[in-house]
């Protein structure tokens, strides 16, 4: 299934991407999303990709609070393969292009760099340079795939196609890679959760443990993780015209409202009320 979204979109909030901080002016990309082959979902979450068309002289900055997962993301120009972004992810759309990008679950970047992915957190490499992946040929066709039309869904479906068969010989996801899957998908899905200790208690695991188990599959510990999901959500809630900053504040943990503004204006360089007034 394929959902196409962007900028024509007025009415309906980008529910699924609360990580990407969008500018509602910004009209000069799309972007079209499709869910992973049901054989790949513990390795893969689901595909996104954009087409841009930025009018000479000027520039499409996307600024994205990225998931706890690694990145793979062929274009017309680069393929690399990503690590987790510790703060805030920035893209510079210039001219006109496209992109076919894949986010991972937290299982696969261990399984497709053979390291700690710690080792990527905030860095980038070819995706030819994987070990596990034949990354010159995989890039090589999606790009036939995507050929002159890239808004075409045929052409879309192929690329998502390629990418899929190049990832399978990867399965089946470890025992570990499962957990650490869990224990994400916990994290995101609880926003109760507000510390580190309660996520040990749920998965009976000692915080130690956990901190290794964590770095080595998505390059980030705990406190991290609990505290990105609730930038997100935060990110997602200020998009409502009636976002009250104290409510929200409370709702996710935070001491007070100074508390609040402070972590999110230090991660996203704008103060919650900034941010809020983009979609008023």
């Amino acid at each position: 299934m394929t959902t196409p979204s962007g900028k024509g979109r007025t009415a309906a909030r980008d529910d699924i991407e609360r990580a990407h901080l969008v500018d509602p002016t910004d009209r000069t990309w799309s972007i079209a999303r499709a869910s992973v082959s049901p054989d790949l979902t513990e390795l893969a979450r689901r595909f996104w990709m954009p087409v841009w068309d930025v009018p000479e002289g000027l520039d499409s900055v996307q600024r994205v609070l990225q998931y706890p997962v690694c990145l793979l993301v062929v274009s017309d120009s680069y393929a690399r393969f990503y690590g987790v972004v510790s703060g805030l992810s920035h893209t510079m759309l210039t001219g006109r292009g496209w992109a076919v990008g894949l986010m991972l679950q937290p299982a696969a970047g261990h399984l497709l760099t053979g390291e700690p992915v710690r080792r990527m957190t905030d860095r980038f490499v070819d995706v030819a340079t994987l070990p596990t992946l034949d990354g010159s040929s995989v890039t090589r066709e999606v790009r036939v795939a995507m050929g002159t039309d890239p808004h075409s869904p045929d052409a879309q479906a192929r690329a998502r196609e390629v990418v899929e068969d190049a990832l399978r010989p990867l399965l089946p996801v470890d025992d570990e890679g499962r957990f650490v899957n869990a224990i994400v998908e916990h994290v995101e899905s609880s926003p109760e959760l507000l510390r580190v200790d309660d996520l040990c208690a749920r998965f009976d695991i000692g915080e130690r443990t956990l901190q290794r188990l964590l770095h080595k599959r998505i390059g980030l510990g705990p406190k991290w993780l609990i505290r990105r999901r609730r930038l997100q959500e935060a990110a997602d809630r200020l998009r409502d015209t009636d976002a009250e900053l104290a409510g929200i504040a409370v709702d996710l943990g935070y001491a007070d409202q100074a508390h609040f503004t402070r972590d999110f204006r230090t991660v996203t360089g704008l103060t919650p009320g900034e941010f809020a007034a983009r979609f008023r």
